[in-house]
């Protein structure tokens, strides 16, 4: 039974070969897109989950609205997480984490540049779930200047020994021991340490100061606490300690229903760790986040792909219906029941689907090197995996069962005596159904097209829209404290060079990953006690040729000059800090004050002015996303950071070897590294450009597989339309007449698509641009491109069969009649 089933399968396969073919691939392409998605979903879900404990550790989060400033980040005051610890039941240990971006490390005379480090307090290792390779986690971050390191260091600085109680030297001057080795931490982390420092040697992790903002804090919660509960009570805590620290500084009792009532907010949020990867987006990530969104997103376009492959499979085995019709007849009359021909045809697309999985699986396994470069992951087709393997069989039937359900059902339900007399017709039903299932197709293609197209506007909306400075021919020279007091002959020398046209020492620069500092200012004469006066700004230590080197448009004023020593007391203000500030008349020459202090502290006794001297045109110093806020540019003589230079366009080559020249004769042995100012930039839009060019692929895919289903179907439409064609050729018809009756059904089809994909398109693209501040208008030149683009290739598809069609001798065609 089984073996004639076979047969018959194996028959109808070889005797429409093309159809077959065509039906495999398209199915196999789907498959592969399906399970390249669905490794990449499973990788995005899986972050973090490695900690044993994850369900039970949280992060807290800040929401300061404050002196204009509008804040949502990770940061939190330095004794946070003591405070949790020691006055919360709930809280079974806290570590908090201070981030001074890459370190010189060096064990005995060559420096090397490292970039994932992080200094961490003691329950570090008690929280996460961190394998130690040698020494033992318990105490490995108890005193200071003791460190922890992943294998990845301890093999580089300590190949083929032991690294445990040894040291390694950090920015020239301070030796760390090694406590402990650590196993590399897992790509599918939110962090990846590769150097934990102790923060029991860290100054500012002892201050008990409650309004500076430097510190990561995550917690982990006693089994059986409600995170809610905790929660709750966390506005207890701002009343009982950031209250007293602010009330001190202002002069004024103050509560934090006070403070809110002025229009500020001040909150601390718990996060689950396992949130943190798909639902954060919070200033001061250790690691750009992925969304949630695009999760769902990529999620939905693996299922359309999918059903774009089956529904190729149902429009084909419906459409040819008429060629199995006469063996529907013929085997009932044998006597075969209805069920065991739903069986058979069930069977059949079963096989199908099982070879289209085999293929499919090749297929993955070359395309994810490809999507592994866009997306920026390392993923694989995990062979060895048990489960792997058990997916693919459940998919090969559900696949099959979703793909022949209706065609089984339908080619089952025809009638013998109706068939066998050669009165057999496709109906009206079958028809309606096929275009139903062609307009799903060209819907779902239409909105990835008009996706993909939202998504690159955007992004070529970033790259051209005017920042404020020039980010173009910038090469910005990291770590130039180790040249000590030779910085400033540095700068001078390459300056000298026809190949530099300026350069400037700056701490900060309008890219992540450089400095930031902030402070609360009021303009001199109004009351600091009153909240709506004090303005958060951003603080800038520049040096005079900074706002020339980066292109920056003085509006008012004037630029920092050494001719005038009172500068070093001065501010340059963007137009954003003059707005918040509100001054009455002219800006310049207006002072601002700040309260003076450290890390440890600000003293309400001892201020500081500076005076307004210029303003700025407004810059984006944030991704596009955020609005832009106020920032206060002053003069430091000897600023710490980067050197940067502005050069000339065609010399890149030239201008790289020229400072790394100069670098090796004035740091001998201090390692070289630089980047340039655009690639920063781009950066903060790496995770948007990586999904353009995902979306970009898989809508070619689903197109393509689209036009593979519409290919068969004007083929075989074609085919069963041929003595027709040669009847109205042999009547007179041209060739056009013939092409333009065969295309317009399928047309009309595609025009349908657009009516309702389009709507659609625009509704979610409309979603996604809200999280830009500054974004492009969706234009109707983007439903245009994407309708025309599905329009084109349709014809293009269409109308290589129809002319095909047309051109047959229709002697041919009748000479049967």
């Amino acid at each position: 039974m089984h073996g004639n089933i076979l047969k018959i399968a194996f028959r109808n396969f070889w005797k429409s070969k093309s159809i077959s073919l065509i039906n495999i691939l398209g199915f196999s392409m789907g498959i592969a897109i399906c399970m390249v998605i669905s490794l990449f979903l499973v990788n995005e879900l899986s972050y973090d989950h490695h900690h044993e404990r994850a369900d039970r550790i949280y992060r807290t989060n800040t929401t300061l609205w404050y002196g204009g400033n509008h804040l949502n980040m990770v940061y939190a005051p330095a004794p946070l997480a003591e405070t949790l610890k020691t006055e919360f039941p709930e809280v079974e240990a806290a570590v908090h984490f201070r981030n001074q971006g890459a370190f010189l490390v060096k064990r005995e005379e060559e420096n090397i540049k490292e970039g994932k480090v992080i200094f961490a307090g003691k329950d570090f290792f008690r929280i996460f779930t961190v394998p130690i390779l040698e020494g033992a986690a318990k105490g490995a971050l108890d005193q200071p200047r003791t460190m922890a390191v992943s294998r990845q260091i301890a093999e580089k600085f300590f190949p083929g020994e032991e690294a445990v109680g040894k040291q390694l030297i950090l920015n020239n001057h301070v030796a760390y021991q090694i406590t402990a080795v650590y196993e590399n931490m897992p790509t599918t982390s939110h962090f990846d340490f590769n150097m934990i420092l102790a923060a029991e040697g860290l100054s500012e992790a002892k201050s008990d100061f409650w309004l500076a903002n430097n510190f990561q804090t995550y917690l982990l919660l006693q089994p059986g606490a409600d995170p809610a509960a905790l929660q709750s009570k966390l506005r207890g805590l701002v009343d009982k300690h950031i209250s007293p620290a602010f009330s001190q500084i202002i002069g004024e009792e103050t509560t934090l229903d006070k403070f809110e009532a002025a229009g500020n907010k001040l909150e601390y949020t718990l996060q689950p760790l396992l949130d943190i990867h798909l639902q954060s987006d919070l200033m001061g990530e250790f690691e750009p986040n992925f969304s949630i969104t695009y999760i769902y997103m990529f999620g939905a376009i693996a299922l359309f792909i999918l059903l774009l492959a089956c529904i190729n499979f149902m429009n084909l085995s419906t459409a040819k219906s008429a060629t199995r019709a006469k063996e529907v007849g013929v085997r009932k009359v044998m006597g075969s029941s209805r069920k065991d021909l739903i069986g058979q045809f069930m069977l059949e697309t079963i096989l199908m689907s099982l070879v289209s999985f085999a293929v499919a699986t090749v297929l993955a396994s070359l395309l994810l090197p490809f999507f592994n470069e866009i997306s920026g992951r390392t993923l694989t087709v995990p062979f060895t995996s048990p489960i792997f393997y058990m997916v693919v069989l459940s998919g090969v039937v559900l696949v099959g069962i979703v793909a022949g359900i209706y065609p089984s059902f339908f080619l089952s339900g025809f009638s013998p005596a109706k068939v066998l007399k050669g009165n057999v017709a496709l109906g009206m039903k079958s028809g309606t159904i096929r275009s139903s299932l062609v307009v799903f197709q060209f819907a779902v293609s239409i909105i990835l097209i008009f996706a993909t197209l939202v998504v690159f506007n955007q992004l070529n909306f970033i790259q051209n829209k005017n920042l404020g400075f020039n980010k173009d021919q910038v090469i910005m020279i990291e770590d130039i404290y180790t040249l000590g007091d030779q910085v400033h002959s540095f700068k001078n020398e390459l300056v000298q060079s026809d190949l530099i046209e300026q350069g400037t020492l700056s701490s900060f620069l309008p890219v992540w990953g450089t400095s930031r500092s902030d402070n609360p200012w009021w303009v001199e004469g109004k009351d600091p006690q009153l909240p709506e006066n004090m303005v958060s700004s951003q603080n800038w230590s520049v040096d005079v040729d900074y706002i020339e080197t980066l292109n920056m448009n003085i509006l008012e004023g004037r630029n920092f000059s050494l001719d005038f020593p009172s500068d070093t007391n001065s501010v340059i203000l963007n137009e954003s800090a003059v707005r918040h500030f509100g001054f009455q008349g002219d800006p310049i020459g207006q002072r601002v004050a700040t309260f003076d202090g450290d890390e440890a502290g600000f003293d309400k006794d001892n201020l500081l002015y500076k005076t307004v001297i210029g303003v700025v045109e407004n810059f984006h110093f944030e991704s596009l996303k955020e609005n832009i806020g106020p920032v206060m540019i002053y003069l430091q003589l000897k600023p710490q950071g980067y050197a940067s230079f502005r050069f000339q366009a065609q010399s890149t080559g030239e201008v790289v070897e020229l400072i790394e020249t100069k670098w090796k004769a004035m740091a001998p042995g201090q390692p070289f590294n630089y980047s340039f100012l655009d690639e920063r930039f781009d950066r903060m839009y790496e995770a948007e450009t990586r999904i353009g060019k995902v979306f970009l692929v898989f809508t070619c895919f689903a197109i393509f597989i689209a036009c593979l289903g519409l290919f068969a179907l004007t083929a075989f439409t074609a085919e069963q339309r041929r003595k027709e064609i040669g009847i109205r050729k042999a009547l007179g018809a041209d060739t056009i007449s013939i092409v333009y009756l065969l295309s317009k059904e399928y047309t009309r089809l595609v025009v349908i698509s657009f009516v309702i994909g389009a709507p659609l398109a625009w509704i979610g693209m409309g979603k996604w641009l809200e999280s830009y501040q500054y974004r492009t208008e969706m234009g109707w030149e983007v439903f245009t491109f994407s309708v025309g683009l599905v329009i084109l290739v349709a014809w293009a598809v269409m109308g290589y069969q129809s002319i095909r069609a047309a051109l047959a001798n229709p002697i041919k065609s009748l000479r049967s009649e």
